[in-house]
């Protein structure tokens, strides 16, 4: 990494919720909502935005934990706002605090930690598990 985020660096993710992106239980009466899976998926994506133009080439990031509370229904065609600030970085690992809003509301917050890998020792440590090394 070039240098480390600073804290309260921001990366942000905006999208609008598509059926794919809704819950697929949504049947009947149950209405086509924005599905946890898809939201957490936004909020990493919102995390790595931050620390991309860091990165060197060769590096990428994993998610290594996440704690996210779903605290509103989003309906499909809404736009969602997802923001991941830098609270923490030390060596490789970077800590956020996660928000999201819709169109009305904050609809989930939470916390996030990724780490900075380098993809060739990571495809190489895949790699011995795919061949049962």
């Amino acid at each position: 990494m070039k240098n480390l985020p600073k804290s309260g660096t921001l990366g942000e993710v905006r999208f609008v919720v598509e059926p794919r992106h809704a819950i697929d239980f949504a049947e009947g009466s149950m209405p086509a909502v924005l599905s946890t899976p898809w939201l957490i998926w936004f909020l990493e994506h919102a995390a790595r935005a931050a620390v991309l133009p860091l990165l060197e080439p060769g590096e990428s990031t994993v998610g290594t934990e996440i704690q996210v509370r779903h605290l509103a229904p989003t309906p499909v065609g809404q736009t969602v706002t997802c923001r991941a600030r830098v609270l923490v970085s030390e060596r490789n690992a970077v800590s956020f605090q996660l928000e999201a809003h819709d169109e009305r509301e904050q609809i989930a917050r939470g916390s996030h930690r990724l780490c900075v890998i380098r993809v060739d020792r990571f495809a190489h440590r895949v790699a011995r598990k795919t061949n049962g090394d």
